[in-house]
């Protein structure tokens, strides 16, 4: 396995780690003070904090330099989403939040890493993926109770 792939393919995930901060942030912003929901995205977002670190602690094991930020791609995307979406509704913004996270976070991240990284790496990206899949089962679970 090539370490300059590895590295390529942690900073893109890295880069949608930031996406996926990023975007949380906007959530947070539009959730009540007071709701459980917004407490949840608090804690969501530390994880997604949390995997950026990992994955930028790997790449630099790797002799790398990790990403900084969601790179223009995702800024743009973003800005469209931000642009799109001015629901403050919790049921709108728990649909936003699947998508995101089930669509970018896990189905990409699956189709990105295929046969592109060393055993190392690879474990690292499962143990986010497991924790991004807790994410959207919890998402669906407040949708569907609500």
């Amino acid at each position: 396995m090539n370490n300059e792939q590895v590295i390529k393919t942690l900073n893109k995930l890295l880069q949608g780690q930031y996406m996926g901060i990023h975007a949380f942030e906007n959530f947070i912003k539009k959730l009540d003070d007071n709701s459980a929901l917004r407490t949840r995205f608090i804690t969501i977002q530390k994880d997604l904090k949390q995997h950026a670190d990992l994955l930028s602690e790997r790449i630099q094991q790797l002799h790398g330099t990790p990403e900084t930020s969601e790179g223009v791609i995702g800024k743009i995307q973003l800005s469209i989403s931000e642009m799109a979406d001015h629901s403050a509704d919790e049921k709108e913004i728990l649909k936003h939040a699947i998508k995101g996270e089930n669509l970018y976070g896990v189905k990409m991240t699956e189709k990105l890493v295929r046969d592109k990284l060393d055993e190392k790496s690879l474990d690292l990206v499962h143990e986010i993926l497991n924790k991004q899949r807790e994410h959207v089962d919890y998402f669906k679970s407040e949708l569907h109770t609500n």
